[in-house]
Order: structure tokens, then sequence, then C-alpha cells
């Protein structure tokens, strides 16, 4: 761990500076650190009280680093009260720990989000190797280690629901709850497979480095069906193209192998016995009816909600919606 990875107690005037306290009912980042000079990550409350976007850039600046004992250098945010309940808040291929700010606004001031950027991703280390979920679900394990949280709830986005499986199947005892959104059960064999109007993984293996964040692949990457903020787009689009071309197919290789997706998920899918809620958008393009269907099946127990009109990115589209559905599941009586 580095020296600034866990950061000292702070006395009332330097908290008081420090600390961003979020009106009327929302988050409280009572346990965020960040350094003197970082301005307020969150803005006042509109006229209708509803809570004010995240300051992208403080959000970078609040970033910690973790020297793992698997050699990686993790980045991470700490936020919310030291007492409040663990959450790991597990991002997509491709992008960071930022795929989370237009939802931590919304989320219940009860919980401690350690938000991370994975392997290869943001700001932590993009190493040679080792990059299957296996190797993402380690890392997380050990950073919880370094952090002393003996168990959490984990939420999981796309690649990041997948590597949010493994962890839960991998380590049930230091697994409480589990939210997968916009995740996978693998495409059955006996389904026919539908020719996809963009085939996302052929288009990534076209890719030649420097990428160009504003090529039509990236911002068709990263579309939405319903409107998305245009400069966080931006800053995800320019992390992305920052990522070495090799952790890109190195990820799609080892994370995402389609042909395999079904029996490698289906074969550890039993282990998953935690109490799981499953989200999805009505329209997202990558997650489709059969994988959906299979990963319903696996987890048969699960809770489902569906988000009508919505994409592969639906606390991005309805961060209000998709808080209140987590906040619910994660916070009800067990």
């Amino acid at each position: 761990m580095s020296a600034d990875a866990l950061p000292a107690p702070l006395d009332s005037v330097r908290a008081a500076l420090r600390f961003v306290w979020r009106a009327l009912g929302g988050l409280s980042i009572l346990g965020a650190w960040c350094a003197a000079a970082a301005p307020a990550v969150l803005a006042a409350p509109d006229a209708h009280g509803a809570p004010a976007a995240l300051d992208l850039d403080a959000f970078e600046r609040m970033k910690h680093i973790a020297k793992l004992p698997d050699g990686l250098e993790m980045a991470y945010l700490d936020l919310g009260a030291r007492t409040g309940r663990p959450v790991l808040l597990v991002h997509g291929y491709t992008d960071s720990a930022r795929d989370w700010a237009p939802l931590i606004p919304y989320l219940s001031p009860h919980l401690r989000l350690i938000v991370v950027d994975l392997r290869g991703h943001g700001r932590s280390g993009k190493p040679e190797c080792c990059y299957s979920r296996f190797d993402f679900a380690y890392d997380l394990k050990l950073l919880l280690d370094a952090l002393k949280i003996r168990e959490a709830d984990i939420v999981g986005h796309s690649l990041g629901s997948i590597v949010a499986q493994t962890f839960a199947e991998e380590w049930p005892q230091r697994t409480r709850r589990v939210v997968l959104i916009s995740s996978t059960g693998g495409w059955p064999p006996e389904v026919p497979r539908s020719r996809p109007p963009l085939d996302f993984a052929a288009e990534i293996r076209k890719l030649k480095e420097p990428l160009d964040p504003n090529s039509p692949f990236m911002i068709e990457w990263w579309s939405s069906p319903t409107p998305v903020d245009p400069d966080f787009l931006r800053r995800q689009r320019e992390d992305a193209a920052r990522i070495p071309l090799r952790v890109w197919l190195a990820v799609l290789d080892q994370a995402l192998p389609v042909e395999r997706m079904y029996e490698e998920l289906q074969r550890t899918l039993p282990r998953l016995v935690a109490p799981t809620l499953l989200i999805w958008g009505e329209k997202d393009p990558l997650m489709e009816e059969p994988v959906r269907r299979s990963l319903r099946a696996a987890l048969p127990h699960a809770e489902v909600k569906v988000f009508a009109g919505l994409g592969h990115n639906p606390f991005w589209e309805d961060p209000a919606g998709v808080a209140a559905a987590i906040d619910g599941f994660l916070l009800a009586a067990p």
C-alpha cells in the first residue's frame, strides 16, 4: 500500500474544508479525502433539490493508489462514511471509476463506496499479462484485504458485472449482496446467433494505434438511446483512447471470449449464492435477450429490473431510477 493509500484522520477544520457534503437528502461523501487545493466535488443542488453532477476533475484527483501483493498498482476512490456498508463499484470494459460518476450523487449516504479502476484501465497499472475475469476479481480481493474490509456488496457493470460474478463465486464469504448491470450468462449454444448492427468485437480487432477518441467507432461505442452528458462521454472516449491497444485486445480475448463465454460462465454461476439483483436496459444492443435469459436461468432466485427504453448504460441515462433500485436492494432487511 502506498503512503497515501489510506489517509490519516483529519481534524475538524480540515474536514470542513476537504469533505464534501450533499444537501437535501443526497450522498454525503463523508469519508472522501482529496488534495487541499481540490474544488468541491459536488456543486449545490439545483432549484428542485436534485443532486448536482460531480465535479469530474476533482473526482479524478481524489483517487488513491494501492500497491497490491500481486504487483499491481490499483487506483480507487473511497467515498462515504467509513462506518457505512462497503460497496465495491466495478466499471465496464475500457471505462474507469468515472463510469459511476452519474450514479454516485443519487446513492444512499449510508453506503461506503469503493470505486475502482480495474487493471489496464484508468490510473491503474497496465501490466503485460493477465486480464482474465479471475485476475480482475483477485485484484478486488487484495484491495479489500488492504482496506481491511471483511465483507462487501459488489455492483458491476458489463465487464465489471462478470468480474462481480466471479468475485462472488470465488469468495462467497466476502460477498454480502451482488448487483449485476448489463450482464450475461453467455449465448446458449442451441440458440442461433443474431447478426448485430455493429460487431463490436470485430471492429475492436481492426483498431490501430494511436486510437482516435472521436472516430465513428468510438462514438458508437459510447452511444445511448437517450441523451447522456456530452462532456462526460468525451472524457470516457479520451480515457479509452489512452488505454494501450494490447490491453483492449487482452481483455477481449481473456475476459470476454465470445465463443467460450457460455461454457465459462455457466460452469461457475452455480457458486454465486449471494442475493443478487439483475439490471438491464430494455434497448441494450450488447446484452441481447438470449444472454439475459441464460443468466436468469442460472440465477433463478435473483431479482430482475429492466428499464424501459434505456441502453447498455442505464445508470448514465436514468441515474436516479437505477440508484433507487440499487439502494432498495442493498439496504433491504435480510
